[in-house]
Order: structure tokens, then C-alpha cells, then sequence
């Protein structure tokens, strides 16, 4: 795959609403744009903790491994109903430095199937062993990462633009909406590991 198809490719993945999408718009809405800016660090840091390993070392060792990317699958349905629940039972509330922080982007972000689309399919894997083996999937990795600090900026800024005015008038709607997203992206993950959608 062309570098510039990797990034149309990448770039409509990452604009697809979910589980790091919605809490990068709910952050958006409850704390505004520039408070919610180091989110996008967790972010990224979060997506390459699962695609650098899966670049470099895990990509020809789980395409014989099924029971693995459904461990991952189902994990990653588990965190996000979790989450759910949080965002029901406790929406953010305006300017709350508390709720959506760091740490619950970046195990959303790690957890996210998108990263695992992307470590296994479409960035090129590498050795280790030499710098031109190492050449190409850095250059990708350069584009994904600019790729993902625009989107996420995008995600905060419809968050503060679109969603705060709600948010304001109405946090636990907020709340309810993001979980209501959550549960039906966990449900639908889950449903797609154990065959049944």
C-alpha cells in the first residue's frame, strides 16, 4: 500500500465514531478545547503501545493465533462497557478536572480494535535487524501519528464547539448519549469476535 493510500485509509478510520472518539467529544463539551489538548498525548501513546509491538515483532506470530485477537476483542468490549457505565452513572461535569483524564484515553486508545486494523493490516511489519528494514514502517508511523493529532483535534473541537452548549444545559444527557454510543460499540465488537454479527 502507497503511503497516500495508508493515509486516506487511516484517515477515514480514525474520523469513524468510537470509544476514543466519544470520549474525546465528551471531554471536549465538559472541560472545552484547550484543557483537553494533552488528551491527544494519551492518544497517541495509547495506539502505538498496541501497533509498535504489532509492526515489529507480533505480526507474523498471531496470524496463526485466533484465540488471541479474540482475547483482544472481547477485552476491548469488557473496557468499553465499562466505561459506559462510568459515563452513565457519573457524567463529566463542566470544567470537571476530574472524570475523562489521560489514563482512561490512553487503556480506551490500547484497547481500541482500530489500533490492531492498523498494526496488522496496514502499516508494512519490519525486523529489527537493520535500518532499511526499519525505514518504510517509520515513515508510516510518521503519517499516522499526524494523522491522529488532527483527528483528535477535530474530535475535541466538535466537543467544545457543537456538544458544550448541551453539556451545559444538560451534562448527565451528555453522559447518557456517550454511554448509550459506548454500549452499542462494545456490544457490536463483542457480537463481530464470537461470530455472531
Amino acid at each position: 500500500m502507497s503511503l497516500s493510500a495508508f493515509a486516506i485509509a487511516v484517515l477515514l478510520l480514525l474520523l469513524t465514531p468510537g470509544p476514543t472518539n466519544t470520549l474525546l467529544a465528551v471531554s471536549g463539551a465538559s472541560r472545552g478545547l484547550k484543557a483537553s489538548l494533552p488528551l491527544i498525548a494519551a492518544e497517541l501513546a495509547g495506539y502505538l503501545t498496541t501497533i509498535l509491538p504489532l509492526v515489529f515483532l507480533a505480526a507474523p506470530l498471531l496470524s496463526d493465533q485466533p484465540l488471541v485477537a479474540l482475547g483482544v476483542k472481547l477485552a476491548s468490549s469488557a473496557w468499553v462497557l465499562l466505561l459506559a457505565v462510568r459515563l452513565w452513572t457519573r457524567p463529566p461535569a463542566i470544567c470537571a478536572t476530574g472524570g475523562i483524564n489521560g489514563a482512561c484515553v490512553y487503556c480506551t486508545t490500547v484497547l481500541n480494535p482500530k489500533g490492531l486494523i492498523i498494526g496488522l493490516a496496514l502499516i508494512p511489519s519490519a525486523s529489527l535487524s537493520s535500518f532499511e528494514a526499519l525505514s518504510t514502517p517509520l515513515a508510516y508511523l510518521a503519517v499516522f501519528a499526524l494523522l491522529v493529532m488532527i483527528v483528535a483535534t477535530g474530535w475535541l473541537s466538535v466537543g467544545a464547539a457543537v456538544l458544550r452548549g448541551v453539556a451545559t444545559a444538560r451534562p448527565r444527557l451528555i453522559g447518557r448519549v456517550a454511554a448509550s454510543f459506548l454500549v452499542l460499540f462494545a456490544v457490536s465488537l463483542a457480537g463481530r469476535a464470537v461470530g455472531l454479527i
